[in-house]
C-alpha cells in the first residue's frame, strides 16, 4: 500500500490531499513533528503514534510546545502500527500499545511514516569515511586529516567520497535532504561527477 495511503516522509503535495480527513503519523523525533505540524494544518484530525513513552524524549522543547499546542494532533505514546488494513487502498491501521499489548482498530486513508532511516552501509567501514550513524562524507565535508588513501592533486568533487572515484548520492550521504527529488538530482550529478574522473583519468 505504499503510495496508496501509506507514505515514506511528508510532501506537501500529499498532506493537502487529505485536507479534512482522519490521518496517522508514526513516529516521535524532530523529522516526525516537523511532518505532524504540516499535516496538522491540512487534516481533521492527525494522530501522532509514537514508540516513546513521551513527547519528548526524541524531540526538541521547541517542536514539543507548538505539538501541544496544536489543537488537532491526538498523541499515541508508547504505541506502535501492529497492522494496515486494504486491498487497493489503506483502509485502516491497527495499533498496539507496546506496554500492555492492547489493540485498537483506527480508521484511516493516510498513515505517514516518519521514523528515520538507518544507511546499510556498515560493510564500508574502514574503507569510506562516514559518520558515527553510518552516513557517508562527501566533498568538502572531508579533511585532509581524513583522506588516507587520497593521492590527487585536488580536493574530492562534490559528490565524491574519501577514495577518489567512489561517489556517493541520495539518502546515504551525510548532511542529505532527504527527497526522493534531492535523490533523483543527486544521481545525476554523480553520473558527471564520474565521466570528469574518468577523464582525468
Amino acid at each position: 500500500l505504499a503510495g496508496a495511503g501509506i507514505y515514506y516522509g511528508t510532501a506537501a503535495a500529499e498532506a493537502a490531499r487529505f485536507t479534512g480527513r482522519e490521518v496517522c503519523l508514526l513516529g516521535g523525533g524532530n523529522s516526525a513533528a516537523q511532518a505532524a505540524m504540516l499535516l496538522a494544518r491540512h487534516a481533521k484530525t492527525l494522530r501522532m503514534i509514537m514508540f516513546e513513552d513521551e513527547l519528548g524524549a526524541t524531540m526538541s522543547k521547541f517542536l514539543v510546545a507548538r505539538i501541544r499546542a496544536t489543537p488537532n494532533i491526538e498523541l499515541m505514546t508508547a504505541t506502535t502500527v501492529a497492522e494496515v488494513e486494504g486491498t487497493e487502498r489503506l483502509e485502516a491501521i491497527v495499533v498496539e500499545n507496546v506496554k500492555t499489548k492492547e489493540r485498537r482498530r483506527i480508521a484511516t486513508e493516510g498513515l505517514f511514516v516518519s521514523i528515520g532511516a538507518t544507511p546499510h552501509t556498515r560493510w564500508l567501514s574502514g574503507t569510506l569515511r562516514m559518520d558515527d550513524a553510518g552516513f557517508l562524507f562527501t566533498g568538502r565535508q572531508l579533511t585532509r586529516s581524513g583522506l588516507d588513501e587520497w593521492d590527487l592533486d585536488r580536493w574530492p568533487l562534490l559528490l565524491e567520497t574519501s577514495v577518489p572515484g567512489v561517489f556517493a548520492a541520495g539518502d546515504v550521504r551525510s548532511g542529505s535532504v532527504k527527497r526522493i527529488g534531492s535523490a533523483v538530482g543527486e544521481g545525476a550529478m554523480a553520473v558527471q561527477f564520474v565521466h570528469e574522473y574518468l577523464r582525468e583519468q
